[in-house]
């Protein structure tokens, strides 16, 4: 039992920490890097964002009792789809 609710804890981390980190950096691309060499690539900056997140992150998950990688490789995730998204944006 306990092993199921440990699963659903980890669960719901990783997916509120992806939706936080796709929102915060979709907003920072649309607000911050849309003038730069970014936006002509969304796609491959995207990818790079979200494996340097997913690698940065990793340590720290390790560290943390119920999380893991999974926690770590979907805030990756969600960073990378926000840039991608963000930088695709239209200007306002």
């Amino acid at each position: 039992m306990f092993e199921f609710i440990a699963f659903l804890v980890a669960l719901v981390a990783a997916t509120v920490v992806a939706i936080y980190g796709h929102s915060r950096s979709r907003a920072f691309s649309r607000r911050r890097l849309r003038y730069t060499r970014v936006a002509e690539r969304p796609g491959i900056a995207g990818v790079m964002v979200g494996v340097g997140t997913a690698l940065l992150a990793a340590p720290v998950v390790a560290l943390l009792p119920i999380v893991g990688a999974g926690t770590a490789m979907a805030l990756g995730a969600g960073v990378g789809s926000g840039v991608a998204m963000g930088s695709r944006d239209p200007m306002e």
